[in-house]
């Protein structure tokens, strides 16, 4: 094996293009491990933690670094030219027609301005150091800020968002990975029809989630506002939550609001009922972990799933449709279809790329299963000391930063998730694999076809007894991915599929109670 790195001087790339870069170049025969990033002091240590890097290198900010570990030294070469091709290549745009066309440049966003007088946000993707101070241009500029980059603090989100609400602008996130905006999807977005169910979101996944349902139930989205997952956090107190409710309470397309969120502020929470109950629109509220009860109030309707969330939405629309549910029969009929399982096979493994869906099984799970362990706290769960190695029913959160270091997340690259399937099957204790895929803009391209192989082989290496696959796949048909390509890929595998994340814990679950 052989390791090596290329700076690339004056160039900036957002960090969503330099993780599919990054993936591009990680799925080529001959590399074992590649990472394209900013040259920051904050993601070389990321690197050295990884191991990507034996040592501090030069490099400047405005610089982008390009490391790889391939087999030989040709295969590097070879890694490295096409990493910086693919770097150097012109930013595109698609015109209305089918053609595409270049971009002009922008080197600010008043430059970008002049370019597009009509825009009123701005999508910042990069390195969280320089973030805020790029969301403090955008809003002087009278412009709405959605913050896709993390490791913003949590004072400057303060500050921004204070800002904003007295400029009457909204600040999405920072690490808001997807909205949905006139009809234009962002960052991590879904596909999705247009119509009256507006969503406010505390929570990536979780938003693709519901809009995924939405849209497979024959409702629509009239807007999809992401506000970071941490707004509703009592130091933030859910202040662009609120705008959006408001927003979204004044807009004539929008007769339902759905609001989601990771674990919430308390304190926050009842905030947010005093709001909702001030519209005159019914109003689904999905907050895990918050135990709220049900306030008796006619336009406020608490769910506990992300599944019933969408369907409470799609009957309120007087939408003629819903989403199809997974009652005893069909279990019944997938359980047929579970092979023989090893008596010593009994816990659950979940491997999850959306934080929000971990959220969602744990909370389904309490009561059910015992001996939960994850790298996310939640009530009657026990957090994992050690995340590289399971315990009793494991459900992890691999999109945490302890997994994603000098790697792209495994929305986009599936590397860490695979090498963490094999590990799982070969655990004579795993009874149930449970996973995700996401589709949708800046996801994986073909996610099935990056996971079938691995699985193939976990099938054929414990034929007699081998873990049994459950999956679901959050995208719509209008995903670039292909959702029906995407299922038949993974039934060809031998996977369950379930149609969210719900109906697939729920499965798991049954198949470990007939254990």
């Amino acid at each position: 094996m052989t390791s090596g790195t290329r700076v690339i001087a004056d160039l900036y790339r957002d960090s969503v293009s330099l993780m599919k870069i990054s993936s591009t170049v990680d799925s080529l025969p001959n590399v074992i491990r590649a990472s394209c990033i900013m040259a920051t002091p904050a993601n070389i240590n990321l690197l050295l933690e990884a191991g990507l890097l034996s040592s501090e290198i030069s490099a400047e900010q405005n610089e982008v670094l390009i490391a790889i570990e391939a087999k030989d030294k040709t295969s590097l070469n070879e890694a490295l030219d096409l990493a910086e091709d693919e770097l150097r290549k012109r930013p595109t745009i698609n015109s209305n027609s089918e053609q595409v066309s270049e971009s002009p440049e922008a080197y600010s966003q008043e430059m970008a301005l002049d370019i597009n007088t009509e825009a009123n946000l701005v999508l910042i993707s990069t390195p969280g150091p320089y973030a805020a101070a790029e969301a403090f241009k955008a809003l002087k500029l009278g412009l709405n800020t959605m913050i896709f980059s993390d490791n913003v603090s949590i004072e400057d989100e303060i500050l921004l968002k204070e800002y904003a609400n007295k400029k009457n602008l909204m600040v999405l996130g920072p690490d808001c990975g997807t909205s949905v905006i006139n009809g234009v999807p962002l960052g991590f977005a879904n596909v999705v029809k247009k119509g009256n169910i507006g969503i406010v979101a505390a929570s990536g996944t979780g938003l693709q989630q519901v809009l995924c349902l939405i849209d497979e139930g024959g409702g629509g989205i009239s807007q999809a506002i992401g506000t970071g997952g941490r707004d509703l956090d009592s130091r933030i107190g859910g202040l662009t939550t609120i705008q959006g409710i408001k927003a979204l309470a004044k807009d004539q397309e929008t007769s339902v609001v759905v609001i989601i969120s990771k674990p919430p502020s308390l304190k926050v929470v009842d905030s947010l009922i005093e709001k909702v109950q001030a519209m005159s629109k019914p109003a689904v509220l999905c907050l895990f972990d918050s135990n709220i009860e049900d306030p008796k109030v006619k336009n406020i309707y608490i769910t506990e799933t992300l599944e019933d969330a969408s369907r409470t939405a799609l009957s309120l629309s007087n939408n003629e449709q819903s989403i199809a549910r997974m009652d005893e029969t069909r279990i019944s009929e997938l359980l047929y279809h579970v092979p023989k399982i090893s008596s010593d096979r009994r816990y659950l493994r979940a491997l999850y790329s959306g934080g929000t869906f971990c959220y969602e099984a744990l909370s389904l799970l309490n009561g059910k299963l015992e001996d939960l362990y994850s790298n996310i706290i939640f009530p009657k769960t026990t957090l994992m000391n050690d995340p590289w190695q399971s315990h009793g029913h494991t459900l992890l959160d691999l999109g945490d930063d302890l997994f994603t270091r000098g790697k792209a997340h495994p929305m986009i690259d599936f590397g860490i998730r695979n090498e963490r399937m094999m590990e799982e099957a070969s655990d004579p204790e795993t009874a149930v694999i449970l996973f995700d895929i996401v589709l949708g803009h800046c996801a994986h391209t073909d996610p099935s076809s990056a996971i079938a192989p691995i699985i193939n082989e976990i099938r054929s290496n414990n034929k007699v007894s081998h873990p049994v696959m459950i999956g679901f796949i959050c995208g719509t048909e209008g995903d670039p991915q292909n959702l029906s390509l995407q299922k038949s890929k993974l039934r060809n595998a031998g996977v369950l599929l379930a149609n969210n994340n719900a109906e697939a814990v729920r499965l798991a679950t049954k198949v470990i109670e007939t254990l």
